[in-house]
């Protein structure tokens, strides 16, 4: 005859924490490896994306990061002209961006009156993408633009080559405003004495790159904080690749006003997928 044994309040306890513990190491390894959530929080992809849209991320595509290590898993794809991107700020990598890759390793870019090109191709607007001021002139540069000291706007910019792993580039008093960060961010000390340049305290004409580089643009072209401004995105800051838009709504509504917040729901842009 079985005997039923009856589990004690403290087995039951246990089962329910080991359960639980194994949801949440399941619920961190998706997180870290394969798919994360993201807030879009300015206006910079407009009118692509929103802001208040909250979007699944694919980390593993690109290879995703191990976390306090440098190393990344093998990528199942390689990032693609007109992928949107989730990246890792260069200047800041506290902050996670997103913007629309434009460019890859080894392409030409130019801006010529707003319209990109690539390896001398026109590239078209994307199909949501928007201009919200007027035209800025060639010829008129801005001084918040990379790289400094160059005659680059906004709307006229370039060409300018995206540095790939393997590149050698020539080093003088002009194409340091260009490449300093980029040789900096790798790892070494950069400084100009006179004409020469010094890296890590030795003089040098060149350099080559050790990892690839990619240009990235907000569809916002107008209201966009991107390559334009802050120079090259590095391979080791990519994060993954924009995939859903799962929620939306308005986030300048208060959670304290929230009949308000939840008539600014934006029923048709869930399950959007993002292109």
């Amino acid at each position: 005859m079985a005997v039923k044994i009856q589990k004690t309040g403290k087995q039951h306890s246990r089962e329910w924490f080991e359960a639980l513990m194994i949801a949440a190491v399941f619920a961190a390894i998706i997180r870290v490896f394969i798919l994360e959530s993201y807030r879009i929080p300015t206006s910079s992809m407009e009118s692509t994306l929103l802001a208040g849209d909250f979007l699944f991320v694919n980390k593993f595509v690109y290879g995703a990061k191990v976390p306090m290590t440098d190393y990344r898993l093998p990528a199942v794809d390689t990032v693609e002209r007109g992928d949107i991107i989730v990246f890792k700020f260069p200047k800041d990598r506290s902050l996670n961006y997103i913007k629309r890759c434009v460019a890859l390793p080894g392409d030409t870019l130019a801006i010529r009156e707003r319209q990109l090109f690539v390896n001398n191709a026109a590239v078209p607007l994307p199909e949501h993408a928007q201009f919200l001021n007027e035209m800025v002139p060639a010829g008129q540069p801005d001084q918040q633009i990379f790289p400094r000291y160059s005659d680059f706007n906004k709307d006229n910019y370039g060409p300018l080559r995206i540095p790939a792993q393997g590149d050698v580039l020539e080093l003088n008093r002009n194409t340091i405003y260009l490449y300093g960060s980029l040789i900096a961010d790798e790892g070494h000390r950069v400084s100009v004495m006179g004409e020469r340049i010094m890296i890590d305290g030795v003089p040098a004409t060149s350099y080559s790159v050790t990892q690839n580089y990619y240009f990235a643009m907000g569809d916002n072209r107008d209201n966009s904080l991107d390559s334009r401004y802050w120079g090259f995105l590095p391979e080791k800051d990519m994060i993954g690749q924009a995939l859903m838009v799962y929620w939306s709504w308005d986030p300048h509504i208060s959670l304290l006003s929230p009949i308000e917040k939840i008539g600014s729901i934006r029923w048709n842009r869930m399950a959007l997928m993002v292109h």
